[in-house]
C-alpha cells in the first residue's frame, strides 16, 4: 500500500484536531467539567504532544543553523566561485529576500490580521501570556535600540550564547566561521569542511525524522488551541493567511517580474510559462530540495540558462535564497506580536527583518521546516514559542505557496545571472517569440 505524502498527513491532523478540540470546547462550554481520557484531562494530552513536538524542533535549531551556515558560505566561497558568477548570485539572492521581507512587513502592518475590533486576538487565538510579560521579556532581551542589536551579534562567549538560544550571535559566528575557512589551506579546510558537511547532513536527517512525527505535534498543538478557544480563533488565522498570500503573490508577480523585465530583460510572461512545472512540483511537495532536479530541468530546457549557471545557481538557490520563507517568518511574527498586543519599536521590526534575512539562509528544504526558523526569531523578538501553535491552522496551505515563490526567486536569478553572463535564453526580449521548448 502506497504511503501517504506527509503533507496530506497533516492536513488530515488539522481537520481531526479541529473536530476533537471542537468536541472538548463544547463539552467543557456545556458542562462545566472538563472531559477526560482515562481520568486525564484533554488539554493535558494536546499539551503533552505539542510540546514534545516543540521541544525536538528547539533541540535542532543550533546544530542546524550552524552547520548549514557553516558549509553554506564555506561552499560558496570555495573554487573561485565567489568571482563573477558568485557575487552576482548572492547579491541577487540577498536582494530579492530582502524584498520578499519588506513586502510582507508593509502589508501585514498595514492590514494588521492581529487585532480584531481594535483590540488585540490574544483572546481570540487563546494566547495566554499578557502584553505586560511580554513588555518585560522583550525589554529584558535589550531589543530597544538598534545599537543593541548589532552589540548582541557578536558574543562574548559563542557556547553561553548556543545554550541561551542567542541566534543573531551563533548566526553571524557561523557566517565568519564558514568564511574564514575559505582562507586556510586546503590542508586545514577540507577536513574542516567534511566535518560541518556531515554535520549538516546529519541534522538533515534529523529534521526530516523529526518532521514524520510533524502530524502527530500538530494535532497536539492545534486541538489544544481549538479546545481553548474553539472555532472563533479561525477569523484572525483566515485573515492572516491571506495577508500571506497577497503578500507572496505581490512578490512573484509583482518584485520578480520588474527584475526579470529590466535587469534580465527578458519577458517574464514566457519566464513563468517556462519554470510553471517546477513551482507546480514545489506547490505539491512543499520542498525545494526535492523539487531541485524539475527547476533544472525548466530553466536548461525551458527558459534557456546554460548548464553552467543553472548547476550553480540553482541547488545554491534550494539552500540559501528562501524568498517566500523569509516573508512568512517576517509576516508570522509580526502578526504574533500584534495578537498579543506588544507594540513594536522600529528597532524590532529591524531586528525581525535582520533575522529572517539570515535564517532564511538555514532553512531545511524540506516541509514545515521554517517552523524552526520562525522559532528562532520568535524566541529573539521575546515570544513565546508555544505560540507557533497557532499558526499551524493554515500553515501547510501557507508552506506549499511559500515553497512555490522560493523556487521561482530560483529561477528568477538563475534567469537573470545567465543573462549577465551574456547569455541569450529561450526568453530574451531580443529573441523572436517562441514557445519555451
Amino acid at each position: 500500500m502506497r504511503k501517504l505524502e506527509l503533507h496530506w498527513q497533516i492536513l488530515i491532523a488539522i481537520i481531526l484536531a479541529a473536530i476533537v478540540g471542537g468536541w472538548v470546547f463544547n463539552t467543557q462550554s456545556a458542562t462545566g467539567v472538563e472531559p477526560t481520557l482515562g481520568g486525564v484531562r484533554f488539554m493535558a494530552i494536546f499539551e503533552y504532544i505539542g510540546t514534545m513536538f516543540l521541544n525536538a524542533l528547539k533541540m535542532i535549531i543550533v546544530p542546524l543553523i550552524t552547520s548549514s551556515i557553516i558549509v553554506g558560505v564555506a561552499g560558496i566561497g570555495s573554487g573561485g566561485n565567489l568571482g563573477s558568477l558568485g557575487g552576482k548570485t548572492l547579491l541577487f539572492y540577498a536582494t530579492t529576500t530582502l524584498a520578499a521581507i519588506m513586502v510582507g512587513l508593509v502589508l501585514v502592518n498595514a492590514i494588521a490580521p492581529g487585532i480584531v475590533n481594535g483590540e488585540p486576538a490574544r483572546d481570540l487565538l487563546a494566547l495566554e501570556t499578557s502584553s505586560e510579560e511580554l513588555e518585560a521579556l522583550v525589554g529584558g532581551k535589550g531589543l530597544a535600540d538598534v545599537a543593541e542589536i548589532f552589540l548582541r551579534m557578536i558574543p562574548p562567549n559563542v557556547v553561553e550564547a548556543a545554550g541561551n538560544g542567542e541566534m543573531l550571535a551563533i548566526i553571524f559566528f557561523a557566517i565568519l566561521f564558514g568564511y574564514f575557512m575559505t582562507k586556510l589551506d586546503n590542508q586545514y579546510a577540507e577536513p574542516l569542511y567534511r566535518f560541518w558537511d556531515a554535520v549538516f547532513h546529519v541534522m538533515m536527517r534529523m529534521t526530516e525524522w523529526i518532521m514524520k512525527f510533524a502530524p502527530i505535534g500538530v494535532f497536539g498543538l492545534v486541538a489544544g488551541v481549538v479546545a481553548k478557544a474553539g472555532y472563533k480563533a479561525a477569523g484572525p488565522l483566515a485573515v492572516f493567511a491571506v495577508v500571506v498570500l497577497l503578500a507572496l503573490a505581490t512578490h512573484a508577480f509583482v518584485t520578480l517580474p520588474l527584475l526579470l523585465r529590466f535587469v534580465g530583460k527578458v519577458n517574464p510572461l514566457r519566464t513563468i510559462q517556462g519554470a510553471g512545472k517546477a513551482m507546480l512540483t514545489a506547490f505539491s511537495t512543499a520542498s525545494s530540495s526535492a523539487t531541485l532536479p524539475v527547476t533544472m530541468d525548466c530553466a536548461e530546457h525551458k527558459i534557456g540558462v546554460s548548464n553552467k549557471v543553472a548547476s550553480f545557481v540553482l541547488p545554491l538557490g534550494a539552500t540559501v535564497n528562501m524568498n517566500g520563507t523569509a516573508l512568512y517568518e517576517c509576516a508570522a511574527a509580526i502578526f504574533l506580536a500584534q495578537a498579543y498586543g506588544l507594540e513594536l519599536t522600529f528597532a524590532m521590526q529591524f531586528s525581525i527583518v535582520a533575522i529572517a534575512l539570515l535564517t532564511s539562509i538555514g532553512v531545511a528544504g524540506v516541509p514545515s521546516a521554517s517552523l524552526v526558523a520562525i522559532a528562532i526569531i520568535l524566541a529573539a523578538i521575546g515570544l513565546p514559542i508555544e505560540a507557533l501553535g497557532v499558526l499551524l491552522v493554515f500553515d501547510r496551505v501557507l508552506d506549499m505557496a511559500r515553497t512555490s515563490i522560493n523556487v521561482w526567486g530560483d529561477t528568477c536569478c538563475a534567469t537573470i545571472v545567465a543573462r549577465l553572463e551574456g547569455e541569450q535564453t529561450n526568453v530574451a526580449l531580443d529573441e523572436p517569440e517562441k514557445e519555451p521548448a
